[in-house]
């Protein structure tokens, strides 16, 4: 058993953050668990680096396997990909770096969430970033640890410029800088990628240096199984090593930075949350907190395909493939403008069929609906029970129709192909996803799928009719308001943005979980610092969002353990 003044649990895109601004301070001492691999400098693995994500993610070397999700109600179980590594979602995502609009965190600061004003948030965003494009000024930062880049349209292949025509046609206005511009139109995605490589927070922030420091212990394959309470305070944690041998670790203060899913788990695990519930699952309630696991929040999506003729390839070994996004309004009635995000990528898989698709990512900004976490059992072996409830605002399904048919208009004023019927809609189902899985044997597969995709147009059409669509045309889900309502209600899924289940609010309101500093109410020594604290998800993928709540949170701490240290320190030690 060891003793810290910090334990970090969960080394994700905050916990990484978390431990090297702590441990920063050399007179603390921070330790941080990790249920996955480690990835130190110098052997981090090739498929984590690549820019090209989705062989990593669809893989199940570095996810939890066996958390699921319910995408809607009565809708079957599906994995719901999260990183089990260090870096987390940073380490497997699409490595977007958008920060969202200033109104998501004015709307946060009026929601309870004092002190997180786009004003107050800023500051944090330029901290962390080393934007290559739009270095310094007062929207960006040039010597944060996360570098940050954009592929300009100069160097765009022939696809991301169809698009663009497209988007051009509809009214759409071309931006140079997504989280510069606030307005709608189309602009080259910013990633945190350097030299055509991921840069995730275990990279950015767990360098050689701070490795090295004394007082820092990074501690991987090792599973925390509970916090461990004494009354209303959290003492420590313990944890499991992969051959079931238990340590303890003692803080003074105990850190959850496990993500929206599996944060909310270990506050209720602990017998932190509703206590009607915890009851049922044989745990005493330490602090009745019924906002615990409530609050829940992805982006409502939809994936389409084009088939892509020739001089619209792009090079396998050209590594991004995802290089622009736009931002629209959906025009539904009492629903806000740029409600509506929608991101492409050149190539819909790493393998020679994927390289014959371009992809369409359509999501719902700001959705209205919201899902729960809950426990399945109290033992921390057992997944949560992951209900994204995606549809439950009747405005969610109606925005998405309404970026369908916009969708439909933009690839036909492209010039992508000549025939509507090259365009559908394709899920992300487990089918895709096991084909999506890098191996000789998809390798084979997917070589000779993509060559029957140049066969002669009808029989093209037929193969995608067959195999991909199951007859399901886009001309007879845009002709028929039904027929696309209950496509969306069959396809509908999360685009891994799980936020909001332990939200930041004022201790008088029963659905806040912490106050503004993650601190839980009702506890001593315990936080949580991740997506968990969003009182609503912002308008943008979550990674830099959730980096730059850690790096507030972790000023705080730092200033007002200096606070406290200072105050504690006789008059006239100092001299």
């Amino acid at each position: 058993m060891d003793r810290f003044d910090y334990v970090v649990v969960g080394g994700g895109s905050a916990g990484c953050v978390l431990a090297h601004r702590l441990s920063a301070t050399p007179t603390v001492r921070v330790a941080l668990i990790e249920a996955g691999a480690d990835t130190p400098p110098g052997a981090v693995p090739d498929a984590i680096l690549d820019s090209y994500p989705m062989p990593v993610f669809c893989g199940d070397t570095y996810i939890w396997p066996d958390l699921k999700a319910t995408a809607t109600k009565g809708a079957a179980l599906r994995v719901y990909e999260q990183g089990r590594v260090m870096g987390g979602g940073s380490s497997i995502n699409v490595q977007s770096a958008n920060r969202g609009l200033p109104r998501d965190y004015d709307e946060w600061a009026a929601s309870g969430a004092k002190g997180w004003s786009w004003r107050d948030v800023l500051p944090y965003f330029r901290k962390l970033e080393r934007d290559v494009d739009f270095p310094g000024g007062e929207l960006h930062g040039s010597d944060g640890p996360v570098p940050i880049r954009r592929i300009m349209p100069k160097d765009w292949p022939a696809f991301c410029h169809a698009f663009a025509n497209g988007l051009r046609a509809n009214g759409l206005s071309e931006l140079q800088d997504q989280n510069g511009e606030f307005g709608e139109g189309f602009f080259p995605g910013a990633f945190s990628n350097i030299d055509d490589k991921r840069v995730s927070t275990a990279i950015a922030y767990l360098d050689a240096a701070t490795r090295q420091r004394p007082n820092l212990s990074i501690h991987s394959n090792l599973r925390v199984e509970r916090i461990v309470m004494e009354g209303t305070t959290a003492r420590g944690v313990v944890a499991v090593a992969a051959n079931g041998e238990r340590v303890r670790f003692d803080a003074g203060e105990v850190v959850v930075s496990a993500g929206a899913l599996q944060s909310p788990a270990m506050l209720m695990r602990a017998g932190i949350g509703d206590a009607r519930q915890l009851a049922a699952m044989g745990i005493a309630c330490t602090v009745d907190l019924p906002g615990v696991g409530r609050n829940l929040q992805d982006h409502p999506s939809l994936t389409f395909c084009h088939f892509l003729e020739p001089r619209f390839r792009m090079p396998l070994a050209r590594r991004r493939a995802s290089m622009m996004a736009a931002r629209m309004s959906s025009g539904v009635a009492g629903c806000d403008e740029s409600d509506l995000y929608l991101s492409s990528a050149t190539r819909a898989a790493w393998h020679a069929l994927g390289n014959r698709l371009g992809l369409f990512f359509l999501w719902c900004n700001r959705p209205y609906s919201r899902g729960r976490v809950l426990l399945a059992s109290p033992d921390a072996a057992v997944a949560p029970l992951v209900d994204l409830n995606l549809l439950d605002d009747e405005r969610d399904l109606q925005r998405l129709a309404a970026g369908v048919r916009m969708l439909a208009r933009i690839v036909d004023a492209s010039g992508l192909g000549r025939d509507v019927r090259d365009f559908f809609p394709a899920a992300f189902s487990p089918r895709v996803k096991a084909l999506s899985q890098v191996g000789e044997g998809n390798a084979l597969l997917t070589s000779a799928l993509g060559m029957l995709l140049d066969t002669p147009a009808p029989v093209r059409r037929f193969l995608i009719e067959r195999f991909f669509t199951r007859g399901l045309k886009m001309s007879a889900l845009l002709a028929d308001e039904r027929a696309l309502a209950d496509f969306i209600r069959a396809n509908v899924f999360g685009v891994w943005h799980a936020s909001g289940t332990c939200r930041m609010g004022d201790a008088r309101e029963r659905s806040a979980v912490t106050d503004t500093e993650g601190r839980v109410h009702g506890t001593r020594g315990l936080r949580v610092v991740d997506a968990s604290l969003m009182p609503r998800l912002p308008s943008a993928n979550t990674n830099i969002p959730t980096i730059m709540i850690a790096e507030k949170i972790a000023d705080a701490m730092v200033a007002r353990r200096a606070d406290s240290a200072s105050a504690m320190t006789p008059l006239g030690a100092a001299h």
